[in-house]
């Protein structure tokens, strides 16, 4: 009985916990009149399930949100910045490709760019909060990832597509925790993949 009720109480702690941090998300993005608080709100909500992941479950939550996103703002709107340049010369590179070439070569690869564009957008939050590096480099560092670990990004790809069918089948999951569950997701796979490459690089 004991066991259960732990086990309900635990439950019932994340889901808390994920609420309250999607709270902060959408208020700190509207704070900074959207498109502005947007990235700064992102990378503070994935710092946040770095820490809870790392364990550091005692932290306060709101003083530590507002904290990543100050201190983050300018450089997490430069990397939003970098992405929007990245995702337009990719918009154009499917253009020429899907109005030049012939239907064999539109779905090989088009179907191929649309992965390594999600599988950016996977890593490059998780990567921003876990080093410190410059835009440039955590750009590099985000693709290196990418084909470094091919097999992680699926399953990555396979999680976040089951959490979507459920958050569609239960719609009042996405608007209570849809985004703080999707980047703590993402987040914990992150680090598998981070601690990794981190090992094969140094032997």
């Amino acid at each position: 009985m004991n066991s259960t009720r732990n086990v309900l109480y635990n439950i019932a702690e994340w889901i808390t916990r994920l609420a309250y941090l999607n709270v902060l998300w959408v208020f700190f993005t509207i704070v900074g009149l959207g498109i502005f608080g947007f990235f700064p709100a992102t990378a503070a909500m994935f710092a946040i399930c770095r820490d809870w992941l790392n364990r550091k479950t005692g932290i306060p939550v709101f003083t530590s949100f507002w904290n990543y996103y100050r201190k983050e703002f300018l450089k997490s709107n430069l990397l939003g910045l970098m992405i929007s340049f990245i995702m337009i010369i990719i918009v154009v590179d499917f253009y020429f490709i899907f109005v030049t070439s012939d239907m064999l070569i539109r779905w090989t690869y088009i179907p191929l760019l649309t992965l390594i564009i999600l599988a950016m957008l996977f890593y490059v939050f998780p990567t921003f909060v876990h080093f410190d590096l410059n835009i440039a480099k955590m750009i590099k560092t985000t693709f290196l990832v990418i084909f470094a670990k091919p097999l992680s990004t699926l399953i990555i790809l396979i999680c976040l597509a089951s959490m979507l069918v459920l958050m569609k089948l239960f719609p009042a999951l996405a608007f209570i925790f849809g985004g703080s569950s999707i980047a703590y997701m993402i987040m914990w796979q992150s680090l598998i993949v981070f601690a990794k490459v981190t090992s094969k690089t140094a032997k």
